[in-house]
């Protein structure tokens, strides 16, 4: 989970530029609750918090204009036999313009990608 927590080298594993711009709140991990980053993608650029941080579960969300709205990420550990299984869920409201099964797709496949590689990074460590 502490890769995922890496802010500036998240482009290791997904398809954008990440800058950590804020530290965790005083008391958390590095990159941990509190801490914000930049992030440009697609040609978008908004801001991320993280909003809690542990060994299991890492939740954040979109602050200030983003290019979704109530935007929320889940990436959830959990053992299952010799293997971790991660589990990655992002809610968000599109906006009324574009259509959902487009931003669907598109997050799904940057988010299916970016765990394929931390997969093969975790295979090599």
């Amino acid at each position: 989970m502490q890769q995922l927590l890496l802010h500036d080298q998240l482009e290791r594993f997904f398809n954008g530029r990440f800058q950590q711009t804020r530290d965790a709140d005083a008391g958390e991990p590095d990159g941990g609750s509190g801490a914000i980053r930049k992030v440009t993608l697609h040609g978008q650029t908004f801001f991320e918090q993280i909003v809690c941080a542990n060994e299991q579960h890492i939740r954040y969300r979109i602050i200030g204009k983003g290019p979704v709205s109530n935007h929320q990420g889940d990436i959830m550990l959990r053992a299952q036999e010799d293997e971790t299984v991660v589990d990655y869920s992002i809610v968000c409201r599109a906006p009324w313009w574009q259509p959902k099964f487009i931003v669907k797709a598109i997050i799904t496949r940057d988010i299916e990608k970016g765990l394929h590689k931390l997969a093969r990074f975790c295979d090599e460590c």
